[in-house]
């Protein structure tokens, strides 16, 4: 397989890069992160620099590849993360472009692009987690609504958007996986309460939800009613896919950042931080590889990422943390200070391995769908 870049796409990179390195002096200073209306304006505006640019549709619109170098060298320029915009760029977008009805992508795909509107994700339950097909969050339909009674956790940016991926069991007599329908709900509907939920380092970008008796038109159900599961496994595909490659290239600057700190403090003198540090290039090295292999395959497949993604997101998340349990022997005492270079990314590197899909699930998916292992009892 070939995991070059063409003289196109490498024009592409050049002109992104021009374009950056004039952009990003013009951004205003980054709010703090406690403040989430000022965090939603700040990320909304810089998508809408991107849609300016022409670069806000490269997420459905160009190829898989041409979305790996945007993602790329966005993050070696230190271009703001996609933040409050993470779901509906990278999860619910997708999704709809691959799986919604010609109106609905018409209705819902510009105002993401544009900067105008926020999703959160509307997946987990307090006893659905990992084992997301449990869940209990019943919709029963009413005329041209569906109306929705249940709770929701862990649902990203739920605070400051404007429309919930969720999903709901509408026919709880059907085996667990076929009952299961994704609606698009907006978040202004009556019946809906918000509570933040504050993470191991301080932040609130998740939150529980509460539904009661909440009405969604019918007309925002994306795929057919109980066919949800099938319409969450391509959810799931960008998820686990192609969401976390801006994330390797920072790991990647992180470590070279990590080798330099050590040289200056006098560790680069341990061969064993060395030997790690070593073998975390090689990591991070491999995974770009693998997201470049798992990139030209569902280029290949018609823009959807394939099962490789569950290799890549079950590795990248145990080097994330190995990553940053290293930069704790690099910072020694230092590691305790939460005003330090990547203590915050330590404990958020915690998470990683439960996030998207518990690693557990991951090496089930592998063993299942990849090796073709039987089925544990």
């Amino acid at each position: 397989m070939d995991l070059s870049y063409t003289p196109e796409e490498e024009e592409f990179r050049a002109r992104l890069r021009e374009w950056l390195a004039k952009a990003l002096p013009t951004l205003p200073a980054r709010p703090s992160p406690d403040d989430w209306p000022g965090r939603r304006a700040y990320d909304l505006g810089w998508q809408r620099m991107l849609y300016d640019a022409g670069y806000a549709g490269v997420h459905w619109d160009a190829s898989p590849t041409l979305r790996l170098i945007f993602l790329e060298e966005t993050e070696r320029a230190g271009a703001p993360y996609v933040g409050a915009n993470f779901v509906g760029l990278l999860h619910a977008g997708p999704t709809i472009a691959a799986e919604g009805t010609a109106e609905q992508r018409a209705r819902w795909l510009p105002p993401i692009l544009r900067g105008e509107q926020v999703w959160c994700q509307g997946f987990s339950e307090p006893d659905a987690g990992s084992d997301l097909a449990s869940l209990r969050t019943r919709a029963r339909r009413d005329g041209d609504a569906y109306v929705v009674t249940g709770s929701k956790i862990w649902t990203s940016h739920a605070e400051v958007a404007d429309r919930c991926e969720l999903l709901v069991r509408t026919d709880p007599d059907a085996p667990r996986h076929r009952g299961i329908t994704w609606l698009a709900m907006p978040m202004d509907a009556d019946g809906i309460t918000v509570r933040p939920l504050r993470t191991l380092a301080g932040s609130a970008e998740f939150a529980e939800m509460f539904l009661d008796e909440v009405r969604v038109p019918v007309a925002d159900r994306v795929g057919e009613e109980n066919d949800g599961w099938r319409v969450t496994m391509v959810t799931l595909s960008f998820e686990r896919g192609t969401a976390f490659v801006g994330e390797v290239v920072a790991c990647r600057r992180v470590l070279g950042e990590l080798a330099r700190a050590a040289r200056g403090d006098g560790r680069w003198d341990d061969p064993a931080l060395r030997r790690r540090l070593g073998r975390l290039d090689a990591e991070f090295r491999a995974l770009w590889r693998l997201t470049q292999w798992n990139v030209s395959e569902a280029e290949a497949s018609g823009g959807v990422p394939g099962v490789g993604g569950s290799v890549f997101k079950l590795r990248y998340s145990h080097a994330r943390q190995e990553l940053y349990d290293t930069a704790a022997e690099v910072l020694g005492p230092g590691a305790l200070d939460l005003d330090r270079p990547w203590v915050l990314d330590r404990l958020s590197s915690l998470s990683y391995t439960i996030a998207a899909g518990t690693s557990q699930i991951q090496r089930s998916i592998v063993a299942e769908r990849i090796l073709g292992l039987p089925r544990g009892r």
